[in-house]
Formats: C-alpha cells, structure tokens, sequence
C-alpha cells in the first residue's frame, strides 16, 4: 500500500477535492436562481419546495455513511463512485421532463453531494503534512463562501442567456475533470482494518432518525403547526429512532458511530461547537434578507451586497486562520471565533428600518469571519481527538453536526417568520384591507409572501398595509436576531469547555 504522495500529487489532488466540493456547494445555490423558469416549463408548484428539500435530505442522511466507509474502504474508490453518482444524477436532472423526474435525479445528487462533502475533507486531511493541515483544510472552508457568491449569479446568468438544464449539465465536464485527477493521482494513505463489518442495523436507524427529525424542522411551524399530531409525530418517531441507534450501537461489532466517540471531549464540544455556529449563521443567511428588502425596503442589489459580506467573511476568516491556526491552541482560535461570531449577531439587535447598509455589511462580516475560525478550528478538534483509523467519521461527524445545526436554526427561525405572516394576514383580511391590495396580489393571496416583498409591490401598496408588513418583519426577524444570538454564545460556552492543545501539530495524527 502506498503511504507517501509526492508534492506534485498533493497539488493535483487537492485541486481535484477542491473543484468538487465547489460542485456540490454550488449546486443547492444555483438552482435556486432557475427554480421559477423550471416550475414554467415543467409545472408542479405543488413540489416547488422538494426540489431543495429531497437534495438536503439525502444529504444528511449519507454524510455519516460515507464517514464510515472511509475508514474501511479505499477513498480513491469511495470518492470517485460520489463524484461518479453526482455527476450522472446531474445528468438525469438536466434531462428531467417533469417534477417528479427533477426530485428524484436531485435525491441522488443529494447521495453523491454527500459522499463529495465528507470525502473531500477526509481527503485533505490525509494528504496534508501534520503541520498544514489547517492551512489545507482552510482552503475547503473558503470554497463556501465563494460558492455562495457565484452560486446564485452564474444561476441567474445561466437562465438568462442558456436553458435552464444547463444548470446541471455545467457539472459534468468540471465533474470529469475531478474524476480524472482523482482516479489518476490520489493514493490510499491512510491503513484500512482488515476485517470489515458493516453495521446495517446503525446506518438503517440512523437514518431514520435523521429522516424524521429533519423532516418536522423542514415542515414545522410552515406545512404544519409545531403542536400539531403530524410533527410531534415525527419528534417521537426520531427519538425513538435514535434510541434504537443507541442500543444497537452498543452492540455492534463495527458501530457506524461509535457511542464511546461522544465520551471524548473534544469530539463532543467541537461537534456542539458548530452546530451551534451553524444554527446561528444559517438563519442570518435565510432571514436577514427579508429585514433589509421587506422591512427596510433595500434594494435587491442592496441586500445581495449586505448578505454577500457573509460569505467574505467566512472565507477570509478561514484562510487567514489557516496560515496560522497550526502553531495555535484550537480552544482559543475556536473561542476567538465564537466572540467574533457573537459580537456580529449582538450588532443585528440594534437594527433598525434606518440601519445603513455599510453597518449591516460590517456587522456581517465580522459574523462570517467569527464562522470561519470556528468552522476551521472544531473540524481540527473533532479530527485530531480520534485515532487516524477513525478519521473518516470524526471529520463527517462535524460535517453533518454543521448540517443539523443550520436545519434546526432554520426550522425554528421560520416558524417565527410564518407566525407574523399569518397574524398579518388574519388582520388584513379581518380588517376588510384585502380589497385596498393591488389587484394582481390580491388574487395571487396573502400566501406568496414573495409578493408583498418585492420592491415593486411595496411600492404600490396602501401606506397602512405596507407599514403592517414592515412591523411583521420587523417582528419576526427580531425573533430570529435573537436566537442566533443566544446560539452564538452557547456556540461561545461550549468552546472554552474545548480541550487545551498548545498546536495543531501536537494533535495531528
């Protein structure tokens, strides 16, 4: 088995790593710039949302399992089948002739985006020297944050000038460009257990512990009401779920993620270090849009700059940490992160209908910059607090930590949102104020909150109705700049409670 990589290899392998994550980062971002112009052509409104919603899913769900499989089987091969499944569902989605096509070829886009997250860090992380790993895997942290930039523009500039399907297709020759370099210069590094177990039971469990929560996050307080039979339903049948995972765990010969993982502490606190980051960060990018455009009445230009200072400040702040997180403790750049972080989202409390767009931008980026170094600094502590055998479900362990956390924030924030809408529309409609609505959003309903928000819409509205939506979103995203606030220093708590390591050398396995 070859366990050395000569420099030339390690830059033709991290390219290659590198350009596929930005696939797969890119891909839930960029559809969302065509879903209108696909919803046209192949109709099924009623789906809209499970073009996102079945990628997100499969996802989350193959993230661990892939974890797993890389400490037992070659990640050459493991990672080529990933990128080979996104690609090829990439393909079927580009040549989807209905709704139900479209979800199922994103099902398993959302399989191979899975295996390519995971793998992708495992990868680096193996191919590094002990004493720039950071430095390596900083550069993975700032590819979402370009992803999140170009994502939504080459979407729309796709649409605009191409069809649609090239949405998809786009993926196949930068796809097979990854493929090639994978499969020609990317050695095993890392000695695999030679007696294998695969552990059905855990990944059957699992995942339908997984499927069930983030089903009543992505449902709850929209679809249905949080107290409702259907979700409670879900919240139970999760737990019962993750009961089972536990017992059978305990019992299986090779556990997909062993129970005894969660008693290390750093494993335990990196993993609740991002998931809290994530919750907090997450809802910023869904639902601080609706402050600038719907309550203050910003452009979308305005609000694009706004939410773009995100993005750079994840990226830089992981970059600028990668040059040096290796000769630091990772409890205190994690920690220095987590104030960062806290500190951009105590800044959104004091927004107001006239904040200026250069505050907003400033409070923004200090908040991506704090994600960056947390985001970098618990997928260190997580990696190094396990065997190198076991990297494979420690660094996929902190991926879907960071998954989880950016769906709960979500689902909970939203609910919040959807809770003010609905006030608001009971008002309006109890009011006898829906005859004073521009006609054309009077017969599209109250419902489509897009229309009300859009510039244009505000423009026309009656002064009495557009001051009520603006106090609804005020109201809700309130709501919202508070619990990622009160994440934020829960992220901030749980990162002092990290192991003390003088470097990352140390720690290196």
């Amino acid at each position: 088995m070859i366990l050395t990589i000569s420099p030339q290899q390690r830059v033709a392998v991290i390219t290659a790593a590198l350009l596929a994550l930005f696939l797969a980062a890119m891909d839930a971002l960029v559809v969302s710039a065509a879903m209108p112009t696909i919803v046209s052509e192949l109709g099924g409104l009623d789906l809209y949302s499970w073009v996102y919603s079945s990628y997100f899913l499969a996802r989350a769900v193959s993230l661990p399992i892939f974890g797993k499989l890389a400490d037992l089987y070659k990640n050459r091969n493991l990672f080529l089948g990933a990128i080979g499944l996104f690609i090829l569902s990439s393909a079927a989605a580009g040549c989807a002739f209905n709704m139900i096509g479209l979800i199922v070829a994103r099902v398993f886009q959302g399989i191979g985006a899975g295996g390519i997250f995971a793998l992708v860090y495992i990868v680096l992380a193996d191919v590094s020297l002990p004493r720039s790993r950071g430095r390596t895997l900083s550069f993975a942290s700032s590819i979402w944050g370009v992803a999140s930039v170009l994502g939504p523009t080459l979407g729309g500039f796709i649409v605009t000038y191409f069809s649609w399907r090239w949405i998809f297709y786009i993926n196949l020759p930068l796809g097979l460009l990854s493929v090639w370099v994978i499969g020609r210069y990317l050695p095993e590094l890392r000695e695999k257990r030679k007696r294998r177990s695969l552990d059905f039971a855990g990944v059957a469990t699992l995942s339908t512990a997984i499927l069930a929560f983030l089903f009543a996050f992505l449902m709850g307080g929209r679809e249905y009401a949080w107290t409702s039979p259907f979700i409670v339903g879900l919240l139970f049948f999760s737990v019962v779920g993750l009961a089972a995972f536990i017992v059978v765990e305990h019992r299986a010969e090779d556990p997909i993620l062993s129970i005894s993982f969660f008693r290390l502490r750093g494993f335990s606190t990196g993993n609740a270090a991002v998931f809290f980051s994530s919750f907090s960060i997450f809802s910023m990018f869904a639902f601080a849009p609706l402050f600038i455009q719907g309550g203050q009445g910003k452009s979308p230009m305005e609000v694009g700059i706004a939410m773009l200072s995100l993005s750079l400040g994840w990226s830089l702040g992981s970059l600028l940490l990668g040059q040096f997180v290796d000769r630091l403790g990772l409890q205190k750049t994690a920690s220095a992160g987590a104030l960062f972080l806290c500190a951009g989202c105590a800044a959104t409390l004091s927004f107001t209908l006239s904040t200026t767009t250069i505050y907003v931008f400033v409070s923004f980026f200090v908040l991506g910059f704090g994600m960056g170094w947390v985001a970098l600094s618990t997928l260190l502590v997580v990696q190094s607090s396990v065997d190198a055998k076991d990297r494979g479900v420690a660094i996929a362990s902190n991926q879907f930590a960071r998954t989880m956390g950016g769906t709960v924030g979500v689902g909970i924030c939203g609910s919040f949102i959807a809770t003010q809408f609905s006030r608001l529309a009971e008002v309006i409609e109890g009011d006898g104020l829906m005859d004073r609505l521009p006609h054309h959003v009077g017969e599209a309903g109250l419902s489509q909150v897009a229309n009300l928000l859009h510039p244009d819409v505000q423009a026309v509205l009656p002064v009495k109705i557009r001051l009520m939506l603006q106090g609804a979103v005020v109201d809700g995203v309130s709501g919202v700049f508070w619990t990622a606030t009160a994440a934020a220093l829960l992220c901030l708590l749980v990162c002092l409670m990290i192991p003390k390591t003088r470097s990352q050398r140390e720690t290196a396995g």
